[in-house]
Protein backbone atom coordinates (compact mmCIF):
# COMPACT_ATOMS: atom_id res chain seq x y z
CA UNK A 1 0.00 0.00 0.00
CA UNK A 2 1.39 3.25 -0.79
CA UNK A 3 1.60 5.99 2.23
CA UNK A 4 -0.32 9.15 2.07
CA UNK A 5 1.85 12.06 1.25
CA UNK A 6 1.22 13.68 4.62
CA UNK A 7 2.78 10.80 6.58
CA UNK A 8 5.88 11.29 3.78
CA UNK A 9 5.70 14.64 4.47
CA UNK A 10 6.01 13.76 8.40
CA UNK A 11 9.22 12.00 7.73
CA UNK A 12 10.41 13.98 5.79
CA UNK A 13 10.74 17.13 8.33
CA UNK A 14 11.56 14.51 10.82
CA UNK A 15 14.90 13.58 8.59
CA UNK A 16 16.07 17.07 7.60
CA UNK A 17 15.94 17.83 11.08
CA UNK A 18 17.59 14.74 12.25
CA UNK A 19 20.26 15.36 9.17
CA UNK A 20 20.33 18.71 10.28
CA UNK A 21 21.64 17.83 13.72
CA UNK A 22 23.68 15.10 12.38
CA UNK A 23 26.01 17.95 10.48
CA UNK A 24 25.67 19.44 14.22
CA UNK A 25 26.66 16.85 16.26
CA UNK A 26 29.70 16.29 13.41
CA UNK A 27 30.90 19.75 14.23
CA UNK A 28 31.06 19.74 17.37
CA UNK A 29 32.48 16.40 17.40
CA UNK A 30 35.66 17.56 15.16
CA UNK A 31 36.22 20.62 17.91
CA UNK A 32 34.30 22.87 15.73
CA UNK A 33 31.58 24.87 18.32
CA UNK A 34 29.26 26.60 15.07
CA UNK A 35 29.09 30.13 15.41
CA UNK A 36 25.91 32.02 13.44
CA UNK A 37 28.07 35.45 11.26
CA UNK A 38 27.45 38.15 13.08
CA UNK A 39 25.70 41.16 11.20
CA UNK A 40 27.29 45.08 12.10
CA UNK A 41 28.89 45.44 14.89
CA UNK A 42 28.09 42.50 17.01
CA UNK A 43 29.63 39.18 17.76
CA UNK A 44 29.51 35.84 16.57
CA UNK A 45 26.90 33.93 18.76
CA UNK A 46 26.84 30.02 19.26
CA UNK A 47 24.67 27.98 17.19
CA UNK A 48 22.47 25.76 19.59
CA UNK A 49 21.06 22.00 18.70
CA UNK A 50 17.48 23.97 19.69
CA UNK A 51 18.09 26.79 17.12
CA UNK A 52 19.50 23.73 14.33
CA UNK A 53 15.56 21.73 15.23
CA UNK A 54 13.62 24.68 15.48
CA UNK A 55 15.21 26.55 11.76
CA UNK A 56 14.91 22.78 10.59
CA UNK A 57 11.42 22.06 11.31
CA UNK A 58 9.73 25.21 10.73
CA UNK A 59 11.86 25.85 7.14
CA UNK A 60 10.48 21.77 6.17
CA UNK A 61 7.22 23.08 7.39
CA UNK A 62 6.79 26.43 5.42
CA UNK A 63 7.95 24.15 2.14
CA UNK A 64 5.35 21.89 3.09
CA UNK A 65 2.77 24.60 2.93
CA UNK A 66 4.64 26.02 -0.39
CA UNK A 67 4.09 22.47 -2.02
CA UNK A 68 0.83 22.01 -0.67
CA UNK A 69 -0.63 25.80 -1.92
CA UNK A 70 1.23 24.86 -5.25
CA UNK A 71 -0.97 21.35 -5.21
CA UNK A 72 -4.29 24.22 -5.64
CA UNK A 73 -3.09 26.15 -8.00
CA UNK A 74 -0.93 24.73 -10.26
CA UNK A 75 -0.44 22.07 -13.24
CA UNK A 76 3.03 20.71 -11.85
CA UNK A 77 3.59 21.73 -8.20
CA UNK A 78 6.58 19.41 -7.97
CA UNK A 79 8.29 21.13 -10.45
CA UNK A 80 7.81 24.70 -9.48
CA UNK A 81 8.24 23.54 -5.78
CA UNK A 82 11.66 22.38 -7.15
CA UNK A 83 12.94 25.51 -8.67
CA UNK A 84 11.39 27.76 -5.76
CA UNK A 85 13.10 25.60 -2.76
CA UNK A 86 16.29 25.59 -4.70
CA UNK A 87 16.26 29.34 -4.94
CA UNK A 88 15.62 30.06 -1.47
CA UNK A 89 18.49 27.16 -0.58
CA UNK A 90 20.67 29.49 -2.51
CA UNK A 91 19.42 32.58 -0.86
CA UNK A 92 20.03 31.07 2.46
CA UNK A 93 23.80 30.37 1.60
CA UNK A 94 24.30 34.11 0.54
CA UNK A 95 23.63 34.45 3.97
CA UNK A 96 26.74 33.07 5.31
CA UNK A 97 28.53 35.02 3.62
CA UNK A 98 27.57 38.51 4.50
CA UNK A 99 27.96 38.21 8.32
CA UNK A 100 31.95 38.65 9.81
CA UNK A 101 33.84 37.07 13.17
CA UNK A 102 33.64 33.83 11.87
CA UNK A 103 36.32 30.93 10.52
CA UNK A 104 36.22 29.60 6.75
CA UNK A 105 36.01 26.06 8.38
CA UNK A 106 33.16 27.37 10.41
CA UNK A 107 31.17 29.09 7.55
CA UNK A 108 31.76 25.41 5.49
CA UNK A 109 29.88 24.05 8.57
CA UNK A 110 27.46 25.87 8.10
CA UNK A 111 26.95 25.67 4.66
CA UNK A 112 27.07 21.77 5.02
CA UNK A 113 24.28 22.40 7.45
CA UNK A 114 22.19 24.30 4.66
CA UNK A 115 22.94 22.23 1.79
CA UNK A 116 22.13 18.86 4.33
CA UNK A 117 18.78 20.09 4.91
CA UNK A 118 18.34 20.90 1.70
CA UNK A 119 19.07 17.62 0.40
CA UNK A 120 16.58 15.74 2.11
CA UNK A 121 13.54 18.24 2.10
CA UNK A 122 13.51 19.42 -2.16
CA UNK A 123 14.08 16.03 -3.58
CA UNK A 124 11.47 14.04 -0.78
CA UNK A 125 8.87 16.76 -0.97
CA UNK A 126 8.87 16.94 -4.51
CA UNK A 127 8.62 13.42 -5.03
CA UNK A 128 5.27 13.86 -2.46
CA UNK A 129 3.52 16.39 -5.25
CA UNK A 130 0.04 15.70 -6.49
CA UNK A 131 -1.24 17.64 -9.48
CA UNK A 132 -3.46 20.21 -9.09
CA UNK A 133 -7.13 19.24 -9.85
Amino acid sequence: MKSKPTSRRLITTGAAVAAAVAVWAAAKGVGTSLKQPAGGSGTPADLPVGAVVFVSAATALLGWSVLALLERFTPRPGRIWTAVATACLLLSLSGLFTGHGVSTVNRLGLVLLHLTAGAVVIPALALTARRAS
